[in-house]
């Protein structure tokens, strides 16, 4: 279910941690990888087990206000229809993701106040409302549970307890969160059930998802073995430039880049220099845009020319093109 775009952010991610610490070869890289990917099923594990929590801080703080000494006529007979969500009762129901949830040792027990608290502030508000209204079927139940997910999600006190569990997550929380909504979307209610294989993060039951693995690890190598050739090659086009003053966060993604174009003659050359040039975006300067654009240019030119990379078809890279296009807008 991972992006392979995403995967080529951790897979970065790594190298440039390799390059500050020492003793880090490929195969330590590799398994760090591996481990960092893995642990993503665990996140989004964790992110959903707050709706189940919602909702048994819901049926604890509704049970609460009808043991009250004088209970208003709402706490007397609360509407317990979060109780009754289909969405939210398959998930409880459905054997694969509570195994998930214990093998990720989901526990709440610390948190439960802030479970209460966030069932007292969404209760009031339009949306929760308008949920508690609105006709009785499955799609008025995914809805809510959408809506709450975004809630919960942005809470940031939850979110907190998240990064005390593995700093790693910071930066990744947002990304799995879109992920996990995205995935609760896409279920399909004929087959919600208790048996339904619970969709991960990252599923080795699914062949898409090994074979984006497989090409994260092999861009890994591939790219920690090339890293001073690939150097070698950015000097040789840099002109009136010390190579000291470019930024290793620049020289890894064309190092990446150029690894990817050279052994992957299925991933069409277009798409490859986007993608580095959009992780320039999220991970380096302003300018690096066009350094990294710039050298790529003479570097697929010279590539091909020596026979290094061999592609044809549609995505065709045309160096230069880029800048054209946006010359002209």
């Amino acid at each position: 279910m991972l992006s392979r775009h995403f995967l080529r952010a951790k897979v970065l991610q790594i190298v440039y941690a390799s390059t500050l610490q020492e003793g880090i070869d490929a195969p330590i890289a590799e398994k760090n990888l591996v481990h960092h990917i893995s642990r993503l099923n665990e996140l989004g594990i964790l992110q959903l087990s707050m709706l189940l929590e919602f909702r048994d801080a819901a049926e604890q703080v509704m049970d609460e206000g009808t043991r009250k000494f004088m209970p208003t006529d709402e706490e007397r007979n609360p509407n317990r229809r979060i109780l009754e969500n289909r969405f939210l009762c398959r998930m409880a129901d459905n054997f694969e993701l509570r195994r998930q949830m214990e093998l990720c040792g989901v526990d709440w027990s610390m948190s439960k106040d802030l479970f209460r608290k966030a069932f007292i502030a969404v209760r009031d508000l339009p949306f929760y409302q308008e949920y508690l209204q609105a006709p009785d079927n499955y799609e008025e139940d995914l809805n809510v549970v959408l809506y709450l997910f975004k809630y919960l999600i942005n809470d940031e006190v939850l979110r907190d307890t998240f990064f005390e569990r593995s700093l790693l997550w910071e930066d990744d929380f947002d990304q799995i969160a879109q992920y996990s909504f995205m995935m609760m979307k896409a279920i399909d209610p004929e087959q919600f059930d208790e048996a339904m294989p619970w969709p991960l993060m990252y599923d080795e039951r699914q062949e898409k998802d090994v074979e984006d693995m497989r090409f994260a690890r092999q861009l890994l190598r591939d790219a920690m073995a090339s890293r001073q050739e690939g150097e070698e090659l950015i000097k040789k086009h840099l002109q009136h430039w010390d190579f000291d003053r470019v930024a290793t966060m620049d020289v890894l993604l064309i190092v990446m880049a150029v690894a990817e174009l050279e052994n992957n003659p299925s991933i069409p050359e277009r798409v490859t220099v986007d993608e580095y040039i959009e992780l320039s975006k999220e991970f380096s300067t302003d300018k690096s845009k066009l350094f990294i654009n710039g050298i790529l240019d003479k570097l697929v030119i010279e590539l091909r020319a020596a026979g290094r990379i061999q592609k044809s078809g549609r995505g065709l890279y045309i160096p230069g093109l880029e800048d054209d296009e946006e010359d002209k807008q």
